[in-house]
């Protein structure tokens, strides 16, 4: 519950943020200043991709939690259990000791949308966030062409 909090802060903030820079650029637009111009420009081009990367992780974390939840719920979350430091993060080496059976799954059925989510709970316990993150990205890709082919 805190990480929602705190992504929800953190939205707000940044949506505070895109309001302020646009009415800053709304004023340097409207100058008679060349240079004024092309940074009120620029305040318009920034805030536009700090919205869209905000939507990305948005979008993201939506999907991974309900995924979450779902695979929980149908008893597919993995069973294995991996040794935690007192931060909460895994222990690398015990991720990496359950790691080849979740990679070897989605190897036998890359169009299951649970080994992905799975090899992505993998990747995460092994240590590799840019590669759980992708897997787990895969997984909602393949789930939500699931549920759209029927």
């Amino acid at each position: 519950m805190t990480t929602r909090i705190g992504v929800a802060v953190m939205a707000v903030l940044l949506a505070l943020y895109i309001a302020l820079v646009a009415q800053r650029a709304w004023l340097l637009l409207t100058s008679a200043d060349p240079a004024g111009i092309a940074l009120g420009v620029g305040l318009i081009i920034l805030p536009v991709i700090a919205a869209w990367a905000l939507w990305r992780e948005l979008a993201f974390g939506i999907g991974a939690e309900r995924l979450g939840r779902r695979l929980e719920a149908e008893g597919g979350l993995p069973s294995e259990s991996v040794t935690v430091r007192p931060s909460g993060r895994p222990i690398r080496e015990d991720g990496e000791a359950v790691f080849p059976t979740y990679r070897d799954a989605v190897a036998e059925d890359p169009t299951d949308w649970q080994a992905w989510y799975r090899l992505g709970l993998a990747y995460d316990a092994a240590g590799d966030r840019r590669r759980a993150r992708q897997a787990v990205r895969e997984a909602i890709r393949r789930e939500r062409n699931a549920r759209a082919n029927g």
